[in-house]
């Protein structure tokens, strides 16, 4: 018999709860309902969930902030999915940049709030165990470069800053926080592209490629990114992660 998913919505909307838990429900997946921050950590003591649906406008402890307190903690492998009523972009930045794995706007259609549900849910299940993600404010450092995480550019031995784009920043990231582990096309295309990866095709190829320009890489022998033929890439050098 399959699983039954388990979706915490935390919400300070009573209406919101209700409709969108109910539409859950109905669609054959277990949902708790928390009001706030304080009854989110009360509830998450005494029970596991799949995925947490987040509100970032609440009332004392805001949704980024407790995305952020999610990230470090004990349930900092569990996928958030923010709320935003927001129409700047900014909070939805920077709960990516905590750790968020998805943000909907509202007003949102029930059905659309399902379908991004099942969306990170499948993306978390292909990633390989012990995935670790690098927290926000610090550097990381290999071979003769860094990579600052605040501003998200790459600094040369010389402290030249590289400038990155977002989707090459986020490449690198993702090889940074798990070196010497081989990842497929998949994977990577998931975790830099997200939502949207299924509108990239194979790109990826031609991203690993703009990479290892910015990393001034010889592509018939790269120093860093290494291509594993039938499987994927794998990032090779030492990697040490420094605080600001």
């Amino acid at each position: 018999m399959d699983q039954i998913d388990h979706i915490m919505i935390v919400d300070d909307d009573r209406e919101i709860r209700e409709l969108a838990g109910n539409f859950l429900k109905k669609n054959g997946l277990e949902v708790t309902f928390a009001a706030d921050g304080r009854q989110m950590r009360s509830l998450l003591e005494g029970m596991k969930v799949d995925l947490i649906v987040l509100d970032i406008m609440m009332p004392g402890d805001d949704g980024l902030v407790l995305c952020r307190e999610l990230r470090s903690g004990k349930h900092r492998k569990t996928p958030i999915l923010l709320l935003t009523a927001r129409s700047d972009d900014m909070d939805r930045v920077i709960g990516l940049e905590m750790g968020a794995d998805d943000y909907l706007v509202k007003p949102f259609v029930a059905r659309e709030l399902l379908a991004r549900i099942k969306a990170v849910l499948r993306r978390t299940r292909m990633l390989p165990p012990n995935f670790q993600v690098t927290e926000p404010g610090r550097q990381i450092k290999f071979g003769n470069w860094r990579l600052d995480t605040t501003a998200r550019h790459l600094l040369d031995e010389d402290d030249t800053i590289v400038s990155l784009s977002g989707a090459e920043y986020r490449l690198l990231r993702v090889f940074l926080d798990h070196p010497q582990r081989v990842l497929n096309r998949d994977q990577l295309l998931n975790l830099t592209q997200g939502r949207d990866a299924d509108m990239f095709g194979r790109s990826i190829d031609l991203l690993v490629s703009r990479v290892r320009l910015r990393l001034r890489e010889d592509a018939r022998e790269p120093m860093y990114i290494k291509t594993v033929r039938s499987e994927g890439y794998v990032f090779t050098a030492a990697v040490e992660v420094q605080e600001e």
